[in-house]
């Protein structure tokens, strides 16, 4: 039963229960404005109601209601519609607006011992430690035998 409760209460459980119960009420309130406000509209540019579920038509006395899908896909286009522009849109510009401004980097250079990037004011490597002056020459260790 412990384990059951963890479950429950970890964050994104109850994140996503939220988003559901969200996405739920937006979807009313967004098809409520397609069909009050949108599908009218449909209706003036194409002078008829904006209600296509009746159209059908046959072949060989089978009926195909295509128009249940006619107002399925304009529906979605609406709805697409008024999801970007009134909400995606506003939500990038507001991140935007809010995101910190980020700094300009240091400028680096890499280690030619060690290959690890530095910082280009850098005198010495702070990896491997060899100097690394703009105008030293880097010794390369040299393998003996002895």
């Amino acid at each position: 039963m412990k384990g059951f409760r963890s479950f429950l209460l970890r964050g994104n459980v109850v994140d996503l229960a939220v988003g559901i119960v969200i996405g739920a009420a937006f979807t009313a309130v967004v098809n409520g404005f397609v069909n009050a406000f949108l599908t009218p509209i449909v209706g003036l540019i194409t002078h008829k109601t904006g209600n296509f579920s009746s159209a059908i038509f046959k072949v060989d006395g089978v009926s195909f209601a295509y128009g249940q899908l006619i107002n399925s896909a304009i529906s979605f286009v609406l709805i697409a519609f008024v999801v970007y522009y009134f909400v995606v849109m506003p939500v990038n510009k507001l991140h935007e607006r809010f995101k910190p401004k980020e700094e300009p980097g240091v400028p680096t250079k890499d280690c030619p011992e060690c290959l690890s990037s530095i910082p280009a004011a850098a005198t010495r490597c702070s990896f491997c430690t060899i100097p690394v002056g703009p105008h030293q020459h880097i010794p390369h260790q040299s393998i003996s035998s002895s």
